[in-house]
C-alpha cells in the first residue's frame, strides 16, 4: 500500500520540526553567551591560591586564570569575564538557576553532584599532604612516620579529619583546628610538627615562604576538580570541555603552565609531540 500525500505531508511537517529542535537545542547556552559578549563565572575570593583579592584587590588565583582561558576562547579577549562572586554552597544552586554560566571554583567531583550539575573534564587534580617547617625536627614524611605517636599533626576540623590523618600516619596525635589559619598557625609556634592541607595549598605557602616551609613529599586522598555547568546544555559543556582539553594539550598549553606555575610554584611539562597520549 503506497502512503498516501497527507501521510507524506505529516512525515514532513514533523521532520521539518524536528530539524527546528535541533537547531534550537544547538544554540544552547554557547551561542547566548556569544550573543550577549560577556562570560559569566561562579567563584569565590577568599581561598588562594585558587581564587582570592591581591594586595591591589584584584580577583586573582588558578580558578580565575582557568575563567580567563575560556573567555579568550570564546572572543579572544580574557578580560571579557563577569565573575560572580558565590560561597561555597551556593556552587550548585547558582548554576541550576542560571544566575552565572559555568563555576570555577576549586568544585571536587562526585556523583551526588553529578545528579545536579554537568561537570567538565577536570583541570585539576587535588590531594593532601603535610607541610612542615625547614627548621623543624621532621624533614621527610619518613621521618613522621618513624616518630609514630611522638608527631603532632594539625588538621581541619571535619569528622573524617583524624581517620584521614591516620590513613598516612597511622600512629600520629591529631589536632583538629575550626579555621585554617589557626591550623597553620599552630605549625608556625611548634604546637604541630606538621599540617595536614590540600596540596595546592602546601605548594602556594611554599612558593611563598620556601625559606620557612618544607613538603614532606607524600600525597594521598586524591579529589578531581572541574567546572561545572548546567544539565541539559551539552552544546556549552563540549565548547567548554574543548576549550579545557586544548589548555592542558593542546594550542593554549602555553597559559595553562604558565598559570600552574604562577600558582603552584611547578612547572607542567609540555605534552608530548607525536601520538596523542590521551587516546593511549
Amino acid at each position: 500500500m503506497k502512503p498516501t500525500l497527507k501521510f507524506l505531508s505529516i512525515i514532513a511537517v514533523t521532520v521539518a520540526a524536528i530539524g527546528a529542535t535541533t537547531v534550537a537545542t544547538a544554540k544552547d547556552r554557547l551561542h547566548e553567551i556569544l550573543d550577549r559578549g560577556e562570560l559569566v563565572v561562579g567563584t569565590g575570593s577568599s581561598n588562594p591560591p585558587w581564587h582570592f583579592k591581591d594586595a591591589q584587590g584584584n580577583l586573582v588565583g588558578f580558578d580565575i586564570d582557568i575563567s580567563r582561558i575560556i573567555a579568550k576562547s570564546l572572543f579572544n579577549d580574557p578580560a571579557k569575564v563577569k565573575f560572580v562572586i558565590q560561597s561555597d554552597s551556593s556552587r550548585v544552586p547558582n548554576i541550576a538557576t542560571d544566575k552565572v554560566d559555568i563555576t570555577c571554583q576549586f568544585m571536587t567531583v562526585t556523583g551526588g553532584r553529578a545528579q545536579q550539575v554537568a561537570f567538565t573534564v577536570a583541570y585539576y587534580r587535588e590531594g593532601v599532604g603535610f607541610m612542615m617547617q625547614k627548621a623543624g625536627k621532621y624533614k621527610t614524611y619518613d621521618d613522621l612516620k618513624a616518630a609514630g605517636n611522638k608527631v603532632d599533626v594539625a588538621v581541619l576540623k571535619n569528622v573524617f579529619a583524624e581517620s584521614m590523618v591516620h590513613a598516612a600516619l597511622p600512629n600520629a596525635k591529631v589536632d583538629q583546628y575550626d579555621d585554617p589559619n589557626l591550623m597553620y598557625q599552630a605549625l608556625n609556634s611548634n604546637r604541630a610538627d606538621a599540617a595536614a592541607t590540600d596540596v595546592s595549598s602546601l605548594k602556594w605557602f611554599i612558593k611563598q615562604k620556601p625559606d620557612q616551609y618544607i613538603d614532606a613529599g607524600y600525597y594521598w586522598n586524591p579529589q578531581t576538580y572541574a567546572c561545572a555547568v548546567r544539565q541539559g546544555q551539552p552544546v556549552w559543556l563540549h565548547y567548554v570541555n574543548t576549550v579545557l582539553e586544548q589548555a592542558m594539550m593542546g594550542v593554549d598549553f602555553d597559559a595553562y603552565q604558565q598559570a600552574f606555575e604562577k600558582w603552584f610554584g611547578e612547572k607542567v611539562p609540555a605534552p608530548k609531540i607525536g601520538f596523542p597520549a590521551e587516546f593511549r
